[in-house]
């Protein structure tokens, strides 16, 4: 499904009900946007493991503007501040009133700035392996200095320089990195979801040469009033646990989960705890 918005058309898809029918009562769910990492990923990859969350809320699948299924008029509109926007924009436009966001990566940064620009909007905010800061960068640098093989350090010149040149470089990227973004990494299913999944390498470089080199939240997290869940994996190398833990720190009341045996894919190496813990928090009573 499509909505215009600022100038775009947004695709999102809807899984789950909003109202569950219970013997002798309606109970209603939250509503959860679902926004993927990158930038340039597409929701795709929420619709295996978060998808199960189908059974404790009505989920939104979201691809941001020029990402996935997402087209966009002005390529230049792809921003970190418009991302935001066009969240709020797809609320409004299904007529809710409040809604939960669990954001991932990427995503995680565009659901802060949402928390702190939109913070009367937010029910429930979920923020998982994502950083509240350019500073990311530099010490994801230094972990793959140290922990990285001379060919995964190649490939992460075209991240760094945000130099990627055609999709065949950025398959090469993430297979070649796969080892470090997952503890479980499986080849055969990394090419199964590159399969399922839409890449844009120009939105990545895009990013990384641009507003992921500035964007700091750091010091408006306090703002943010909502129920909030940080999840971090313990050998996270992209956004390293540190960063989790600054968020958590920063934001009043957070609930902080490190998951211990984990990289950048929760959902691919602890699965069943991660239900389990954002399950928990949806259902928790305000």
């Amino acid at each position: 499904m499509y909505a215009r918005l600022n100038e775009a058309d947004i695709f999102f898809d809807v899984d789950g009900v909003e109202f569950a029918a219970e013997p002798d009562r309606m109970v209603q769910r939250p509503v959860v946007f679902l926004l993927h990492g990158g930038p340039g990923g597409d929701h795709s990859s929420f619709k295996t493991k978060v998808g199960e969350l189908r059974d404790v809320a009505q989920l939104v699948y979201v691809d941001h503007r020029g990402s996935g299924r997402s087209r966009v008029d002005d390529p230049a509109t792809c921003t970190l501040e418009q991302n935001v926007r066009d969240v709020d924009a797809l609320r409004d436009y299904l007529g809710l009133d409040k809604i939960s966001v669990l954001g991932s990566s990427y995503g995680g940064m565009v659901a802060q700035g949402y928390g702190i620009e939109f913070t009367e909007r937010l029910d429930r905010l979920i923020l998982s392996v994502t950083s509240p800061s350019y500073r990311f960068m530099e010490e994801s640098q230094a972990i793959l200095q140290e922990r990285g093989t001379a060919e995964q350090k190649r490939v992460c010149q075209w991240l760094w320089d945000a130099s990627f040149e055609n999709e065949d470089q950025l398959r090469e990227y993430y297979r070649v990195m796969g080892p470090m973004y997952s503890t479980q990494f499986d080849a055969q299913k990394h090419e199964e979801g590159w399969q399922r999944g839409i890449r844009n390498y120009q939105q990545l470089n895009l990013g990384f040469g641009s507003f992921l080199r500035t964007f700091d939240f750091i010091e408006q997290l306090a703002t943010i009033t909502c129920p909030t869940l940080v999840l971090a994996g313990a050998h996270d190398w992209i956004c390293p646990p540190s960063q989790s833990v600054l968020i958590a720190e920063k934001i009043p009341g957070a609930q902080l989960e490190l998951f211990a045996d984990s990289s950048h894919m929760l959902t691919q190496d602890e699965p069943e705890r991660f239900l389990r813990v954002v399950r928990d928090f949806l259902q928790q009573s305000r």
